[in-house]
C-alpha cells in the first residue's frame, strides 16, 4: 500500500469534493449514473462487523425461500453479468477511479461469451466452414482428453490441463454456469442447423450471422421480459419502457455504472442457496462441493449433468430461491477458497461493503433521496438498518453502504408488480430502477439490439410470440451432438 499522502493530493480533493473528473465515460470503461453526489465513508471496523459471521448479515436455517423465483435465474443473472462485465484491476487498498478502469467486455448483451469474436478472430471456437459448417464446438467434437465418450456431449470443449475453451473462462466457474454456456452453444447450434437445413443453398458464414442474431435477439428477450420483471418487478420494468430511463443517462456510448455493478446487480449474493441439486432425484450438494462449485474442470460423471428443471420453471417442481434481504448463506460468510488469516477477507458480504467504498460509493440513503423516493419509505428503510445495526453494536449513523440499503429495502419493500409489493421477492425501487434501467439502456443504444434496431421485433421461435426460458433450453436439448 503506498504511504505517501502527498503523492496525488489534489487529484483526491477534486474525487471526493465533487466527482466531476467521472462527468464523461470512455469507451471501454466504467463510469457513475450518479455524477454529483458526494461518497459516503465508513469506518471499515464497521463495515468487517456488517459482514461477519455471526452477524447480521448471516442468514437462518433452513433457508427463507421465495415463493416463485427459480434459483436457475439468479445464476442465468451470472451468465448477464459476465456477458457485459469483467473488471480485472479493482482493488481493495485504493480509491478505484471508474474512468481508469477497463471493462474487458462491451457493454452489450452480445454474447460475446458465446460467439467470442467470431469464425474469423476466434476460429477454435468452431467446426470447419467448408466442413459441416461454423457450429460451435463442445466436448463431444473437442473429444476431451480422458472423458470417457458418454460424458463428452454434456461438458464444454475442454484442453488437456481441462481449461474450457469458452470466451469467457468465468463461465466455467461453478456446474450451473458451466452447463448454462453449453446450453447457450448448443441453443446456437439447433438455430444454426435449422438454418442451414432450410436453406442448403446459403454460404456458412451467411448462416452463422443469421443464426447469431436470432439467438442474441431471443436471448435479450427472455432478459426484458422474463428476468428482469421476476426479479426488478413488472411496474418498474414496465414504466422504464414505457416512459424511459431517467437516471441512466449515458453522455456518449453506454457504459457500465459502478451503481449497478459494485452494489446493485449483487443482489444475487443474498438469494444463493447454501445447498442445491442438480437433478431432481438426486443429492443435495454444497455450492463449494467438488460436486457443484469446484469449477475449472471437466464432467467425471453423470450425476455433474444438469437437469434443467430442477432450477428453472417447466412443470413447476423447481427449486426456489432464498429471499432476497439483508442475509446471505453462511458460507458466504466464509469463503473456503480464500486463503487469508484475516476473516474478513474470507467474507463475501464484508469484500462488496469494502469494494463499494472504495469506488467512493454515496450512500443508499443519498440515491433513494435522488430518485426523489418518499421520505417515510427511506426511513422505514432506515429503521430496519438501524435496527439491525444497534443490535450487534455496529454504527451506521452517518449512512447506509448502497449495497447494504438495496437489500434492506428488498426485505422492506420487494418486487413491485401489478399487484403491489412482494417483500423479499425482488428488488425494491431503488435496486429495480438501477438495475432495470442499465440493461434496458444497454439494449437501446446497442444498434445491434433488438431495442436498439428493430423495436416492432417479437419472437419467432416459441408459441405466438411468446418465448421463455424453458423454451430456450427445450430447444438446446434438441440440438445435433457435435
Amino acid at each position: 500500500m503506498n504511504n505517501n499522502h502527498g503523492q496525488h493530493s489534489f487529484y483526491g480533493k477534486n474525487m471526493l469534493c465533487t466527482l466531476k473528473s467521472y462527468q464523461i465515460e470512455s469507451i471501454g470503461r466504467f463510469g457513475r449514473m450518479f455524477r454529483e453526489v458526494s461518497p459516503l465513508y465508513i469506518n471499515p471496523l464497521e463495515l468487517n462487523k456488517l459482514g461477519a459471521p455471526g452477524g447480521p448479515m448471516e442468514g437462518t436455517s433452513p433457508a427463507q425461500l421465495t415463493s416463485d423465483v427459480p434459483l436457475g435465474m439468479i445464476f442465468f443473472g451470472q451468465f448477464i453479468d459476465h456477458d457485459i462485465t469483467f473488471d480485472t484491476q479493482s482493488n481493495f487498498s485504493s480509491i478505484n477511479n471508474p474512468l481508469q478502469i477497463e471493462n474487458t467486455r462491451t457493454a452489450n448483451l452480445d454474447l460475446d461469451c458465446i460467439f467470442g469474436g467470431g469464425p474469423e478472430d476466434e476460429p477454435f471456437l468452431y467446426d470447419k466452414p467448408n466442413g459441416r459448417g461454423l457450429y460451435l464446438l463442445t466436448g463431444k467434437s473437442n473429444q476431451n482428453q480422458g472423458q470417457a465418450a458418454k460424458l463428452e456431449k454434456h461438458d464444454l470443449p475442454r484442453t488437456g490441463t481441462e481449461t474450457a475453451i469458452i470466451g469467457d473462462p468465468r463461465n466455467d466457474e461453478n456446474r450451473v454456469i458451466s452447463q448454462f454456456q453449453l446450453a447457450m452453444i448448443r441453443f446456437y447450434n439447433a438455430n444454426y442447423d435449422a438454418i442451414k437445413n432450410a436453406d442448403p443453398h446459403k454460404s456458412a458464414v451467411e448462416i452463422y450471422e443469421e443464426a447469431r442474431e436470432l439467438v442474441m435477439y431471443h436471448y435479450q428477450w427472455i432478459v426484458v421480459n422474463e428476468f428482469l420483471p421476476l426479479l426488478c418487478g413488472s411496474k418498474i420494468v414496465g414504466d422504464i419502457l414505457g416512459s424511459g430511463r431517467k437516471f441512466y443517462k449515458p453522455c456518449n456510448q453506454p457504459f457500465i455504472p459502478i451503481e449497478f455493478s459494485v452494489a446493485a446487480y449483487r443482489f444475487g449474493h443474498s438469494m444463493i442457496n447454501q445447498a442445491l441439486k442438480l437433478q431432481p432425484s438426486g443429492p443435495v450438494h454444497s455450492i463449494f462441493s467438488p460436486q457443484f462449485g469446484r469449477g475449472f474442470e471437466k464432467i467425471k460423471n453423470e450425476a455433474q449433468v444438469i437437469h434443467w428443471e430442477t432450477l428453472f420453471d417447466f412443470d413447476g417442481t423447481y427449486q426456489r430461491a432464498e429471499k432476497l434481504d439483508t442475509k446471505l448463506a453462511a458460507i458466504l460468510l466464509d469463503l473456503p477458497f480464500i486463503q487469508s488469516a484475516n476473516p474478513a477477507d474470507r467474507s463475501l458480504a464484508t469484500r462488496n461493503l469494502r469494494r463499494g467504498q472504495s469506488f467512493l460509493l454515496p450512500s443508499g440513503e443519498t440515491i433513494a433521496e435522488c430518485m426523489q423516493r418518499d421520505t417515510a419509505e427511506i426511513n422505514d428503510i432506515k429503521n430496519l438498518i438501524r435496527n439491525l445495526a444497534q443490535t450487534h453494536d455496529i454504527n451506521l449513523d452517518s449512512g447506509t453502504p448502497l449495497w447494504f440499503y438495496i437489500l434492506a429495502e428488498a426485505e422492506e419493500i420487494g418486487r413491485i408488480d401489478s399487484a403491489g409489493s412482494k417483500p423479499g421477492e425482488g428488488l425494491g425501487p431503488v435496486g429495480a430502477t438501477i438495475v432495470a434501467e442499465t440493461i434496458i439502456g444497454l439494449l437501446e443504444m446497442d444498434e445491434a439490439s433488438y431495442l436498439g434496431s428493430n423495436r416492432d421485433w417479437s419472437p419467432t421461435l416459441g408459441t405466438n410470440g411468446v418465448f421463455t426460458m424453458k423454451d430456450l433450453l427445450n430447444m438446446a436439448n434438441t440440438a445435433i451432438d457435435l
